[in-house]
């Protein structure tokens, strides 16, 4: 044998050195330390999020202040009134891949504007129309897709009718054929 694969050969028997536990511990510690401070600083309201700040808006006494559920206010329902829209049939895809999607809908609008949204209910029409037309069978399809394309609908919709004059699109039916 050579000196240099002797020498390989002899390393392999030296006792190895144990591994110091140090570490490990230190890691635990600072975990826990960690994980309290985080619990505390959320609990005690230093953090947006967590039981205090929701116990304030509670009333401090676990039931909602305004006593529906939610800790924020509730905004009065009387400057609110919903105009029907009537139901739209687009057809969807290519000729010979025809799909039809049914859509019908309310507009929530503020009251004083609503006689001003029936006037512009054409162009409203109109503008959902194109759209929905414009769609693919595959923008639909996808779990997120309702949620997308009713804020992409909203937007045009506010845009025709004027900013706050619009409040929300509600999806009444929403059914691809």
């Amino acid at each position: 044998m050579s000196d240099a694969t002797a020498d390989a050969a002899g390393d392999d028997q030296e006792p190895k050195k144990k591994s110091s536990k140090m570490p490990l511990i230190i890691g635990l510690v600072l975990a826990v330390l960690g994980g309290g401070g985080g619990f505390y600083a959320a609990s005690s309201g230093l953090l947006p999020f967590g039981g205090a700040h929701e116990a304030a808006a509670e009333g401090g006494h676990g039931a909602p202040a305004d006593g529906h559920g939610t800790g924020a206010p509730l905004e009065p329902l009387g400057n609110v009134a919903f105009l029907e829209l009537p139901t739209l049939v687009a057809s969807l895809g290519s000729v010979n891949d025809m799909h039809h999607l049914r859509f019908q809908a309310n507009l929530e609008v503020d009251k004083t504007y609503l006689t001003d949204v029936e006037l512009l209910q054409p162009r409203i029409l109109d503008v959902l129309n194109s759209y929905l037309r414009a769609l693919e069978p595959r923008d639909i399809e996808s779990p997120g897709a309702l949620i997308k394309l009713r804020s992409q609908m909203l937007r045009r919709i506010q845009l025709v009718a004027g900013e706050g004059r619009v409040r929300d699109l509600l999806v009444a039916e929403f059914v691809l054929n």
